[in-house]
């Protein structure tokens, strides 16, 4: 795949950054490069290669999946000018 000059600034246009003629020129050699470098990418034999998610072998750390009330209740309700039964207190909107 290649990129040329109008391609660049189309991307440029899309992601709303301005770029004169010149740093599109330059963009352009870089990009290609770049383009360049995932095409060999497709060279690569992956056959029996498992994805990873990481290159350090981890196991997911988990935690007891257990229902709650948080206990926090009395903490928040503290920062509200104006609780009531641990709930929040609102002036009336509608009428």
């Amino acid at each position: 795949m290649s990129v040329d000059t109008n391609t660049v600034k189309r991307v440029a246009k899309l992601a709303r950054i301005r770029v004169s003629d010149d740093d599109a020129t330059r963009m352009t050699g870089e990009l290609n490069a770049i383009l360049g470098f995932v095409e060999q990418l497709d060279e690569v034999n992956i056959e029996g290669v498992e994805p990873l998610t990481s290159v350090v072998e981890q196991t997911m750390k988990k935690r007891a999946d257990g229902i709650t009330d948080g206990s926090k209740a009395s903490d928040i309700i503290r920062n509200a000018p104006a609780s009531e039964d641990n709930f929040f207190m609102v002036p009336k909107v509608v009428e």
